[in-house]
């Protein structure tokens, strides 16, 4: 497995650390042979991608760019996700969460999108999604 971690804005985030979780969370998920790639921007770059990608203005916490179909045979490379950190220490600060507690919950949501979960299908994908956050959560916590 493999996770590829960029920087265009860092606030203290630890690559090695961020790279242990999600192995285990992707491990945990049967996603052994599976590469996916991080980037962590900032709100000038979110909001050009998400106006680009999404149709939508100004800056998004997380993005996700799936590599193919999630429904096929065990796809190896996964995707793209995307974090704008400005956007998350905002989060984080109104949440009274740390930054990285902000970014794992950021980096779960981005990576169940990239195994085909969408909460923007309706109210029962939103609740199927919102549920295995929560577990996948858990699986990332777990020491």
């Amino acid at each position: 497995m493999e996770v590829q971690i960029s920087f265009r804005r860092n606030p203290g985030l630890k690559s090695r650390t961020i790279r242990r979780k999600l192995e285990k969370v992707l491990s945990a998920l049967g996603c052994h042979d599976r590469e996916l790639s991080i980037l962590f921007t900032d709100d000038s770059h979110m909001a050009r991608l998400n106006e680009r990608y999404r149709g939508k203005s100004g800056p998004t916490n997380v993005l996700a760019f799936p590599m193919g179909d999630p429904d096929d045979v065990d796809p190896r490379m996964m995707g793209d996700v995307v974090i704008s950190t400005d956007t998350a220490e905002r989060e984080a600060r109104s949440l009274g969460e740390t930054l990285e507690e902000t970014v794992d919950r950021l980096l779960v949501h981005g990576l169940l999108h990239l195994l085909g979960f969408d909460h923007e299908t309706g109210a029962t994908d939103a609740l199927r999604m919102e549920q295995e956050e929560a577990r996948v959560m858990k699986l990332m916590e777990e020491d």
